[in-house]
């Protein structure tokens, strides 16, 4: 009952450290609004979570349109009255080498990642700044964005600049008990890295990078979010 009363908003809680986040503070008593562009596996997260008793309820949304982001996070406040958390979850990666990557393809990465959790950030704090209670903030950045990642240089510079932004926002937020926080998660199995480990090889040769020796758990993810 740690989130109980309080109002979540997960952005891509279709699937993945979105979906186990969503279940998680369902779980803990949340009111979870989800978001994402695929509309089938949103409807599915909300459903399931609705049937183990929680409260869920599910709004397609692509998170690089400030328009549409903005108002699903101002809607999902003016329904429930209130809201307590936000996670930027959401992400878009391009794969290629740096020399033939296209400025398309570079400002893709951005566009989600990003400018998405810009505008979420922005918004939220409009709202919990009302609030005496505050509010939590949680970005999602990846290993990628310590280290760098050969074939996703788009990518490790967003999820970079992901952490930067944060620790702004948290300098920004403190005094109105408004708490700004960064997940990195490593290898973690999501859809996009199960494809990539398919291959037997590369999983191994993954695993032996990592101390545990073995890839991590989307529910492993959630539990340092609701953290």
């Amino acid at each position: 009952g740690r989130l109980a009363g309080k109002v979540a908003f997960v952005t891509g809680g279709g699937s993945g450290i979105g979906e186990a986040t969503a279940c998680r503070f369902a779980a803990e008593g949340a009111i979870v609004v989800i978001c994402g562009r695929r509309k089938e596996l949103l409807d599915a997260v909300a459903a399931a979570i609705v049937a183990k008793g929680g409260k869920a309820e599910a709004v397609q949304v692509d998170v690089s349109n400030e328009e549409q982001y903005v108002g699903a996070i101002n809607g999902a406040a003016q329904r429930h009255g209130r809201l307590d958390v936000l996670v930027n979850n959401a992400m878009l990666y391009s794969v290629g080498t740096v020399d033939r990557t296209s400025t398309a393809a570079w400002h893709s990465n951005f566009a989600t990642t990003v400018d998405g959790t810009f505008w979420g950030t922005r918004t939220a704090l409009n709202l919990m700044k009302k609030q005496p209670t505050g509010g939590a903030i949680v970005n999602v950045s990846s290993i990628c964005g310590l280290y760098g990642a050969a074939y996703m240089a788009g990518y490790s510079a967003a999820k970079a600049a992901i952490i930067n932004f944060s620790r702004a926002v948290a300098a920004e937020g403190g005094a109105r008990n408004i708490r700004c926080n960064v997940v990195i998660p490593g290898t973690v199995e999501t859809p996009p890295m199960v494809e990539m480990l398919k291959n037997e090889k590369a999983r191994r040769n993954t695993e032996k990078l990592i101390p545990m020796r073995r890839v991590g758990r989307p529910e492993e993810v959630a539990s340092a979010i609701l953290f």
